[in-house]
């Protein structure tokens, strides 16, 4: 079903929410995942590019995504909605939950931003507003693109990946810097609200990428599923793009999240 930019997949069973890192679209952005879900166990896959992201006209600020997705879900009469959100989509699925509780029936959250960590989420503010201003600049404006793609496609090379995997990794070189300085826009005064804050207990996995555990990203992973009651998973050699690295076990985990919310029920 389509409807006004929304696109569902599968006819009944279980509503899951895609948000897709960064302003990236949804469409493309989790190989296998809407097939994967829809063939078993039979899941409602809402495939959705919010405002300010993705092929989306609207301009939206990050500030107000939660609202949106509220409305979303409501129009859709879908909820409450298994989320699924990778880097920035997992921020906006913290941010959902916490705003809108009664529509989230549980998380998987796949490496995501730590937008309980104020200073963390400053520096990335601070960066990709800078990137996106230089990657306006006349004399760079042909020179980032080329400085980025060659950079992506030398990390694709060094990872195993599966063919449509690697296709959706590559496509991430063309990310629009300018869009994505202003889908973070406002993320640190977010994240001063969301540090310390309550959050719903709620069936929630929270996977991590294979990095030291005293990182600022491995702390923040761990206090989420802490606050969600839920349960950290590492896989050996995960990247921040673990949707693509392991792509496999990221169905298997929302499968098994899919379930344990239907057994809760």
């Amino acid at each position: 079903m389509e409807n006004g930019g929304v696109r569902v997949h599968g006819e009944s069973g279980q509503a899951v929410l895609l948000l897709p890192g960064g302003a990236e679209s949804c469409d493309g952005f989790f190989p296998g995942l809407v097939e994967g879900l829809v063939a078993d166990p039979g899941c409602r896959v809402i495939v959705h590019d919010r405002p300010g992201t993705g092929t989306a006209t609207d301009d939206g600020a990050l500030a107000d995504a939660a609202s949106h997705l509220s409305a979303l879900i409501d129009s859709l009469d879908c909820g409450p909605v298994v989320v699924v959100g990778q880097s920035l989509g997992g921020a906006v699925a913290v941010l959902l939950a916490r705003e809108h509780p009664e529509k989230v029936a549980g998380l998987v959250l796949l490496d995501p931003t730590p937008i309980d960590d104020p200073r963390t989420c400053a520096g990335l503010e601070r960066a990709v507003g800078v990137l996106g201003k230089l990657s306006t600049v006349p004399v760079l404006r042909h020179v980032f693109p080329r400085v980025v793609k060659a950079a992506v496609l030398r990390a694709a090379r060094r990872q195993d990946l599966r063919p449509d995997c690697e296709a959706a990794f590559v496509r991430t070189a063309d990310a629009d810097l300018p869009t994505l300085g202003r889908a973070v826009r406002g993320i640190t005064a977010l994240s001063k609200e969301v540090r310390g804050a309550a959050l719903p207990r709620l069936p929630a996995v929270v996977v991590t990428a294979d990095r030291k555990p005293d990182t600022a990203m491995r702390r923040s992973h761990e206090r989420f599923a802490a606050a969600f009651g839920g349960r950290v998973e590492c896989w050996p050699g995960a990247t921040h793009s673990v949707h693509l690295d392991h792509p496999d076990e990221t169905l298997a985990t929302v499968r098994e999240l899919v379930s344990e919310v239907g057994r809760a029920a």
